[in-house]
């Protein structure tokens, strides 16, 4: 999770400021936390306090991080979801909204952590999509994100999990990068840019060049590098340097969601790090 959180941070000033390079300074004075991060931290709220995993709790803790955090860029149709409801729904009552943009994929790296078999992460990531991105590309892309995260935190190689991704999710991740950047725009449903964030953690060599390359593809720079660096966490790991960078961007009540987390799954194999820069 905290791989995904600081992947939206680098991106989020490249969002609409795109760039073609890999070569750009990971953390700007303006660099900060956008909604991906604050939709994680709710999903990581939901999986610690709800067993059940039900639409009504997952609700509940969307709505209460997004009232906290007003102004971090909600795409227009969710942000009317989230605050009012009752411009899109006659009874006022929020419900799926048939999306398949890439929001359902951003917010689901906890799912990846938190459960022992991958059916049933992948299960758990369509519920969580589903709340809002019920399109069948919505919810295909939250749990294709999932799946990797899950495969690479538990000793997949990087072919097994483009093999698994492809043939259960049917993305083309035959690319490379640098195939990609070339013609790539900005692109938010899933199936035009969860593959092309895979393929960043595909063609990378660590965690720092994760980040690089899924910004450097151009597009929604911040969400495509969430995604990437969620999975590129469970794989790699993340520099001591880049957490003591992104440290003081990160708000407390987010530290306390990811140490909680790490209590209660297997995002405990980050936990000795965690606590070397967030410990007391």
């Amino acid at each position: 999770m905290l791989g995904a959180i600081i992947g939206d941070i680098v991106g989020s000033c490249y969002e609409f400021n795109n760039i073609k390079t890999t070569e750009f300074d990971l953390f700007q004075p303006e660099s900060c936390y956008t909604d991906d991060s604050v939709m994680t931290m709710a999903v990581a709220e939901w999986l610690l306090e709800d067993p059940m995993n039900t639409h009504e709790v997952l609700e509940e803790k969307m709505v209460k991080l997004g009232n906290l955090n007003t102004h971090v860029g909600y795409g227009p149709h969710f942000l009317r979801w989230l605050f009012v409801p009752q411009a899109i729904f006659s009874d006022g009552k929020r419900k799926p909204y048939n999306s398949f943009g890439n929001g359902s994929a951003m917010r689901v790296s906890a799912v990846g952590w938190m459960f022992d078999s991958l059916e049933e992460t992948e299960r758990v990531a369509g519920i969580s999509a589903s709340i809002t991105h019920d399109h069948p590309e919505g919810i295909k892309g939250a749990q294709a994100t999932a799946a990797a995260i899950y495969m690479a935190r538990n000793g997949a190689g990087k072919e097994a999990i483009r093999d698994y991704i492809s043939k259960k999710f049917e993305y083309d991740l035959n690319r490379t990068c640098d195939q990609i950047r070339p013609s790539y725009g900005f692109e938010v449903s899933c199936q035009k840019s969860v593959p092309e964030s895979i393929i960043a953690f595909l063609d990378s060599t660590d965690y720092e060049s994760t980040l690089r390359l899924a910004v450097s593809l151009g597009g929604d720079s911040d969400t495509q590098a969430c995604i990437a660096g969620g999975i590129a966490e469970a794989f790699y790991g993340i520099p001591d340097d880049i957490i003591i960078e992104a440290t003081s961007i990160i708000p407390q009540y987010f530290k306390e969601t990811i140490i909680g987390m790490a209590e209660k799954s297997a995002y405990g194999s980050r936990m000795e790090q965690l606590e070397r820069y967030w410990g007391e």
